[in-house]
């Protein structure tokens, strides 16, 4: 089965779709005939407590479904409440959204077919704008006429604060927790609706007056003093000294996107904003989704800025909390204030989730508690919300906001686990090595483009492109393709993107040897290849730089390379496969024997320091000085067992034998006793279906998953042994199993055709925030089409062909 992250909605999404005020929230059997499901999926969670409202929006095309189709989840013959969601405005439905809940470790299975139930869910969201029609301006007022709520408006130049013709000044966005408001004028505000009930009440508001919702009606009230302030949760620019707020530009608009019952969302534009240093357009989403008292935010902006400022009104005698900031860069944090802030002087918190990779500062002006946060080249992506003590989902203290938001980050970072299996996708099952292999390296180039190219933006990283261990490792494997298939346009793309790192003032761009970084040295695999084809100069010189470096790289007591100069002391499995191959290759190009036995004996010590004589594994990493807080105090190892690490080590050991000299018989014997002694162990926890877990050894653990790259690499691994004869042909099978697992949980066709690879760890490290326990390698990000992954998986599936054709 296919294990896809739950794709979290930001307000990425700009949809736009209708849905009936229905009620039935739990929806009755269906007694008509069962049609054939379009996917099956299990949805896990990863936490140890319960989690209510589980949302989980797929897109149509991700389930192979073509656009515009209305489908329905199903639990057994029970309908699940589900949104369709027409994601670009064009009239077609591109996504679809359900609601579960969740036990602690509990997973549950869904269907999804085209059976569709006769009514819509209760409606739990709402999003809407209104304004009035049949009056007349004078001067900045408009009098008379009636509300009339609109799908988009663009108010008009004369249009400011206590105009009387936005219903409550601008749009508003609710779930059935709590709503908020934005002033659609200068001030920019952000407020908070307080509800004591779940229904949606935003239709009513101001309806009788712009005064009413500021007296407790038996709905809730108005229950902030925004002031100049960006109110509860809102952004500007920091200049260094105070919050610029988007006051200063020209005419502003908002769309309604979605008014849907589990999910709705609006953007706002902003054209012109002065931001005191620069002119840009700026575009905000705003979604909340059902059971959640919570917006996210999604921002845009026609050029980058250098930040963007998010912060919470600062108001006289509140606290101001701040969550733990040493946590991996993809997980998520928070700040947040409480205290006898609302208008009725009773407790509101109120608080900003953010992700740490994003984070500069926490600060504040003479308004606002202010987190500085840097965009990811024009787009930025953040979280606020609200508890109130008279609301609905009602809070009395600082351990209750707390102990929301400790949850909250948790199921943010640790998203629930989805396993996914379509009609689309099981097509793979039927064709061979080959053509996967062909049908996957296609896919990546068209998704890619020219993106890799040195200077471009890298949608992946979601950065500007630089020299990286993960462009040489992909352009190998497309390499790899154009010599099983004979087909050059994969090499000649991958020699292109290659050549754009490669300059006359510089033997690679941006290449920086100061840093000591082994992961730096990989690419330069991909370069060795081009050289031995080209004699080309530029290859050369590219070659000696990375060369050079090596000669003068730290290491530890023992001669093992350390990973980093900013991880002092420590060798790291991905290391031994980042460095070792291409400095074995080094040695034989300048007939330098003492290289390429450096490169043979970091295996040695790798088995030394970081093999479990027990099970056979290998830990993540080692510290020489016992220092790291991974680190264990007596044997400097890290705990865990991380197969993405071992995988590396496991590529590095089949693929240094094809760089170390056949008369170097005592190089190479220890290294192919390695390989059966690290293959037996690895079958002994093999999954059933091929596959391998993210920490290689505890598949019942609470959280744990089948992992994309890391059983790529091991199939890649156990099939070129077997190809190269380090491994006999009884482990012909072992290799084939792995690939049938890496084919059938992980290799998924969209509704147009293009290839992906799912649930991919994105990244896992050690230090700076990653303390090496269980719950750190569950935390880290689950994707598709990494390159870390996606690499690896090309190259398996080119050894697995290698594998078959022989055999016939």
């Amino acid at each position: 089965m296919k294990l896809l992250p739950i794709v979290t909605v930001l307000a990425a999404l700009t949809a736009c779709t209708s849905t009936t005020l229905e009620t039935n929230s739990a929806a009755p059997e269906l007694s008509h005939s069962k049609a054939e499901p379009l996917a099956s999926l299990n949805v896990s969670n990863p936490s140890l407590f319960a989690r209510d409202d589980v949302f989980v929006h797929l897109s149509l095309n991700q389930l192979g479904v073509p656009e515009g189709q209305s489908v329905q989840v199903w639990a057994g013959s029970q309908a699940v409440p589900t949104q369709m969601i027409d994601n670009d405005g064009d009239g077609n439905y591109d996504d679809l959204a359900f609601l579960t809940r969740l036990a602690a470790s509990e997973t549950k299975s869904f269907t999804i077919d085209t059976r569709l139930h006769p009514s819509a869910p209760l409606k739990r969201t709402q999003a809407e704008v209104s304004i009035k029609q049949d009056g007349e301006w004078q001067d900045k007022k408009y009098l008379g006429g009636t509300f009339k709520n609109v799908n988009q408006v663009t108010p008009p130049a004369q249009y400011t604060d206590h105009s009387e013709y936005i219903r409550y000044e601008g749009p508003g966005i609710e779930s059935d927790k709590i709503g908020y408001r934005v002033y659609l004028d200068w001030r920019n505000g952000f407020d908070i609706f307080g509800k004591k009930t779940d229904k949606m009440v935003l239709q009513d508001v101001g309806q009788d007056g712009y005064q009413s919702y500021h007296e407790m009606a038996d709905w809730g009230a108005d229950i902030l003093k925004v002031g100049s302030s960006l109110g509860a949760g809102g952004y500007g620019y920091w200049n260094g000294s105070e919050v610029v707020l988007v006051s200063e530009t020209g005419p502003r608009s908002v769309a309604i996107d979605v008014n849907g019952p589990l999910y709705s969302a609006m953007t706002i534009d902003y054209s012109q904003w002065n931001t005191g240093d620069q002119i840009v357009d700026m575009s905000a989403g705003l979604s909340m989704r059902a059971g959640s008292p919570i917006v996210d935010v999604n921002l845009s902006t026609s050029e980058p800025l250098d930040n963007i400022a998010v912060g919470l009104v600062a108001h006289p005698d509140t606290e101001l909390i701040t969550g733990d900031l040493d946590i991996t860069g993809e997980a998520w944090s928070y700040v947040a204030s409480i205290g006898k802030q609302s208008l009725f002087d009773d407790t509101l918190g109120m608080f900003l989730l953010f992700k740490k990779r994003d984070f500069l500062e926490q600060t504040r002006d003479k308004s606002s508690y202010v987190v500085v946060l840097k965009p990811r080249g024009n787009t930025l992506q953040y979280a606020f919300g609200a508890l109130w003590e008279g609301g609905h989902q009602r809070i009395q203290n600082r351990a209750d906001l707390l102990a929301f938001l400790n949850q909250e980050v948790e199921r943010r970072t640790l998203a629930p686990r989805i396993q996914i299996v379509t009609e689309k996708s099981k097509q793979a099952l039927a064709m061979s090595p080959t053509t996967i292999a062909v049908n996957l390296a296609d896919s990546e180039i068209t998704r890619r483009g020219d993106s890799l190219i040195y200077g471009k933006f890298d949608d992946v990283r979601e950065r500007r492109t630089q020299w990286t261990y993960t462009t040489g490792l992909l352009m190998e494997s497309l390499d790899d393709v154009s010599q099983l298939t004979g087909e050059p346009r994969f090499s000649t793309y991958a020699k292109s993107i290659m050549d754009s790192y490669l300059g006359d003032d510089e033997p690679i761009k941006g290449y920086r040897p100061e840093n000591y970084n082994i992961d730096d040295i990989n690419s330069g695999k991909m370069i060795q290849r081009l050289y031995a084809r080209t004699s080309d100069a530029k290859y050369r010189a590219a070659i000696d730089a990375l060369a050079t470096t090596l000669e003068t790289h730290p290491r530890t007591s023992d001669g093992a390379y350390w990973h980093k100069k900013r991880y002092p002391h420590q060798l790291w499995l991905d290391g031994v496969y980042m460095g070792m191959p291409f400095l074995a290759g080094v040695g034989n190009m300048q007939s330098n024997p003492h290289k390429v036995e450096a490169a043979a004996h970091e295996f040695i010590i790798a088995r030394e320091r970081l093999r479990d004589p027990q099970s056979g594994l290998y830990y993540h990493a080692w510290d020489e000085v016992k220092q790291q807080v991974w680190a264990d105090s007596e044997t400097g190892r890290s705990k865990y067992f991380w197969s993405r690490g071992l995988g590396w080590y496991a590529m590095a050991l089949v693929d240094i034998l094809d760089v170390i000299p056949a008369e170097r018989a005592e190089l190479r014997e220890p290294l192919l006793a390695m390989i059966p002694e690290l293959a037996d162990s690895l079958l002994k926890y093999q999954d059933e279906s091929g596959a391998w877990y993210q920490i290689t050894d505890m598949p019942d653990a609470t959280g744990n998953y089948l992992e994309a790259s890391g059983t790529a690499m091991f199939t890649y691994f156990l099939a070129k042994a077997v190809n190269q004869g380090y491994l006999p042909s009884s482990y012909q099978s072992a290799a084939e199993k792995a690939y049938n697992g890496l084919v059938t949980e992980f290799i998924s066709i969209d509704a147009n055709g293009h290839w992906h690879l799912d649930n991919i760890c994105e990244v896992a490290g050690l230090g700076f925030g990653r303390d090496g326990s269980y719950h750190y390698y569950m935390s880290e990000r689950l994707v598709s089409d990494d390159p870390k992954g996606y690499g690896p998986a090309i190259m398996a599936v080119v050894q697995i062909a290698k594998l078959l054709n022989s055999k016939e």
